[in-house]
């Protein structure tokens, strides 16, 4: 009977938890169907009628699928990048015995507690020497470089993957590079696919980087960059229902990858490669 009624208290506080979870997204669909006037009244879940004119609104001054075409051109990429690079970076300090290795993880550590922000001003200036600036070749590449999915995903083949497992395959004569693909990739799925929602959130919300490297014609503008310009309109300053428009399209693409990706995380839960 206790376990019974601490099970329910659980389940309501889950609830409870998940319920302050979906308010701010109910609040963002619904503030893109209200007038400014109506969102600066008070807070209510009820749909208004402006949805039309918000919607007019943004696109009078931006295409937004513009700036989504423009955004996935950058995350699709970029996120293939990090989770690749990442996994056979992960692998190889997991597996592999070598000198120097524990000195690399710890440099990789190390970089994770260094803000991005710090390198701004020396990077602009390589992408500047090298002829990249207002191309999206800086808002990809670099994500071939990704610490915090390194760590990660060599936490995650330490826990899963059984060196018996690996050497079973190096008898029966596969290589390394065979091995990798099509043995240590599919077990490491789970965590790749966990770490490329985060790296596909990132990329898609990057603001600052794409503000730097992107100045003109705004039709080059990433998502967030376009809407953030949006500010600058007068119009749309006085209008806060069309803000929350934009921002409402802007999810669309990021439910999309999580609900995609969702049935990987939780399958990463009970993953593993032999039982021993």
């Amino acid at each position: 009977m206790g376990k019974k009624v601490g099970r329910f208290f659980l389940y309501l506080f889950l609830i409870f938890l998940a319920v302050i979870c979906v308010i701010p997204f109910a609040m963002m669909i619904v503030n893109a169907t209200r007038s400014g006037a109506q969102i600066m009244s008070g807070f209510t879940l009820i749909p208004g009628t402006s949805a039309k004119e918000n919607w007019d609104l943004v696109f009078d001054y931006f295409n937004l699928f513009i700036g989504m075409r423009n955004s996935l051109i950058v995350a699709i990429p970029a996120t293939i990048l990090t989770a690749y690079f990442s996994a056979i970076t992960a692998y190889a300090l997991a597996i592999y015995k070598f000198h120097g290795r524990n000195i690399i993880f710890y440099v990789i550590v190390i970089f994770m507690m260094i803000p991005g922000q710090l390198s701004l001003i020396g990077f602009y200036n390589l992408c500047f020497k090298l002829g990249m600036i207002n191309t999206y070749w800086p808002l990809i590449i670099p994500a071939i470089a990704s610490p915090g999915t390194v760590f990660f995903l060599r936490q995650y083949v330490l826990s899963i993957l059984s060196p018996s497992l690996l050497e079973a395959a190096r008898i029966d004569g596969a290589s390394e590079v065979r091995i990798f693909h099509r043995i240590v990739l599919p077990i490491m799925a789970p965590g790749i696919a966990t770490m490329s929602i985060g790296a596909f959130i990132g990329n898609w919300n990057s603001y600052l980087v794409p503000l730097l490297i992107l100045t003109s014609p705004p039709e080059k503008f990433t998502l967030p960059v376009m809407i953030a310009s949006l500010n600058s309109s007068q119009d749309i300053a006085a209008n806060q229902g069309a803000k929350y428009m934009a921002v409402a399209i802007s999810i669309v693409p990021i439910i999309i990858a999580f609900c995609f990706f969702s049935r990987y995380i939780i399958s990463s839960i009970t993953a593993g490669s032999v039982k021993e």
